[in-house]
């Protein structure tokens, strides 16, 4: 879940209370335009802030440093992602509910496409911008697996099952995204990622938040073999040790 996500201008958990955010999206439009003209590595952020006009506090009170000023939301996602399982109803069920998550991120990707386009692009040109962006990808990870292992503590694999789950939505997340990124808009994003996303759902369309006994083991098993009328012996023989896991 990559994280060039909304467009500047609107408010993080980071803005003073009571404050529009105007200084925020400055500095963010400033940022950008000395990226493209100059390069990212060659800006620096007393550059920014002098295009901005506003001094270097001004830039730290928003962003911690000069990457996250690439990524001015993905606090915000991540909160209201992290708010959105949280309001989970009961009888929910948590992949499509994980699912529904990603797409909160997809929304906002699509508020301003032209932005989101340009950051995808700078991204791939940055390697420390794109390590950076990995690292708030497995955020994004971390916290649909939290909400599955919550909901599927019941089973015997569960951390297992919310591990992979969560990687598979993710996964399924940022290709969807990502073909719309390098397609310049051209293309209607939720539609892939729609797509994309009901793939990783039919995986693991059994996956249930209800509690769930380990399956026994052992003689207590039942298989039951359906054959042709007429088939061969050995034939039988070897649909009964495929069931069984012995081929």
């Amino acid at each position: 879940m990559s994280t060039s996500s909304a467009a500047p201008g609107r408010g993080s958990p980071a803005d003073p209370p009571g404050e529009r955010p105007p200084m925020r999206e400055a500095l963010v439009a400033a940022a950008f335009r000395l990226f493209l003209e100059r390069g990212y590595e060659r800006t620096t952020v007393e550059d920014i802030v002098t295009l901005a006009g506003v001094g270097r506090r001004s830039f730290f009170r928003y962003f911690p440093s000069k990457e996250d000023v690439v990524f001015p939301d993905h606090e915000r996602c991540l909160a209201d992602m992290t708010a959105f399982l949280a309001a989970s109803p009961e009888d929910a069920d948590p992949v499509a509910r994980v699912c529904d998550a990603a797409r909160l991120v997809l929304r906002m990707y699509a508020e301003n496409p032209a932005f989101s386009v340009q950051r995808y692009h700078l991204t791939r040109q940055v390697p420390g911008l794109r390590a950076y962006e990995l690292s708030v990808v497995w955020r994004y990870e971390r916290a649909l697996a939290a909400h599955l292992r919550g909901r599927l503590s019941g089973r015997a694999d569960g951390t297992l099952r919310a591990d992979m789950i969560a990687a598979a939505v993710v996964a399924a997340h940022n290709n969807g995204l990502r073909s719309w990124l390098r397609s310049g808009e051209r293309e209607d994003p939720r539609a892939a990622v729609d797509h994309a996303l009901g793939l990783a759902q039919a995986m693991f369309e059994d996956a249930s938040g209800a509690p769930v006994a380990p399956r026994a083991a052992g003689p207590a098993d039942v298989v039951v073999v359906a054959a042709r009328r007429g088939a061969p012996l050995w034939q039988v023989v070897r649909e009964v040790e495929a069931a069984f896991g012995r081929e």
